[in-house]
């Protein structure tokens, strides 16, 4: 199936060219972008924000004009601070739950786990309930005969070291080796 590498379905200068002109788009459609944000922007503001136009008014409707600018100032000033109460609350509790988080972690400490021992049976029992039937594993084990090591006599020591000085102990032990 695989015979060696693939080969690309564009050329080097192909994919190049591609990329390129993918850059260009993808550069003009964010001018585009910002300038439409701008032009957004500006008609918010002169929506919520008309025009004043003071020429030709009296003294006395300037001052109402003046009044009713300082209204809303003082609404806007309001609802910041209200927001600003409920931020910095919020923060405090989140910042006291975290540290409840904490302290109840260091508190808690895991228990160590005691080593069980449970049967093979027992285990099955308790993993399958009433569906579970009695299985002896050790009726479809092979046996294994066991050999027997083929252990020396063990007598005393010094007769052995007695026995195997000299010429005639080296003679015991290359016939020994020998046999």
């Amino acid at each position: 199936m695989s015979e060696g590498p693939k080969k690309p379905k564009y050329s080097a200068t192909r994919r190049l060219f591609l990329k390129t002109k993918l850059l260009k788009k993808a550069a003009s459609m964010l001018v585009s972008e910002r300038e439409d944000k701008k032009l957004e922007k500006e008609r918010v503001v002169n929506e919520s924000f008309p025009p004043l136009t003071l020429s030709g008014l009296s003294a006395q409707e300037l001052k109402d004009i003046c009044k009713d600018l300082h209204h809303k100032i003082d609404v806007v000033d309001e609802e910041w601070y209200d927001i600003g109460l409920k931020v910095s609350k919020n923060d405090v509790e989140i910042h006291n739950m975290n540290m409840k988080i904490i302290e109840l972690q260091s508190k808690f400490k895991k228990p160590t786990l005691k080593r069980v021992k449970i049967s093979a049976e027992a285990m099955l029992s308790v993993l399958l309930g009433s569906k579970h039937k009695s299985i002896d594993f050790k009726a479809n084990l092979k046996t294994v005969k066991k050999e027997e090591e083929k252990k020396e006599d063990v007598t005393d020591w010094r007769k052995n070291v007695e026995a195997m000085s000299g010429m005639e102990g080296r003679k015991k032990l290359f016939d020994a080796s020998g046999n």
